[in-house]
């Protein structure tokens, strides 16, 4: 069984624009495809926290929904902090 994460497009992007996202509980990402544009997305952190400790996230592709389009992705980065292993950032591919 496929993961299922929805996602929304951000458009304000940087160190400041990514803090601010972590306040409100979200996570920045990006998605890297060889023959498209690079997208960058913001995850709900529980979400995504709930995603993680499954060992299928990993192992299996996942969906993610960025603004009604499903896009079929793989995790290759991710980013935690040092001290309290929260989750920073996120890398996908798409598969």
């Amino acid at each position: 069984m496929a993961i299922t994460l929805d996602a929304v497009v951000r458009t304000d992007l940087g160190r400041g624009a990514s803090r601010r996202l972590r306040r409100a509980g979200q996570i920045p990402a990006i998605i890297v495809s060889k023959g498209a544009q690079t997208v960058s997305i913001t995850l709900d952190e529980k979400k995504l926290i709930l995603a993680a400790l499954k060992d299928e996230f990993y192992s299996e592709p996942s969906v993610i929904n960025v603004n009604g389009e499903a896009i079929s992705v793989k995790p290759t980065d991710m980013q935690r902090h040092p001290v309290t292993s929260r989750i920073i950032h996120v890398d996908f591919t798409r598969v």
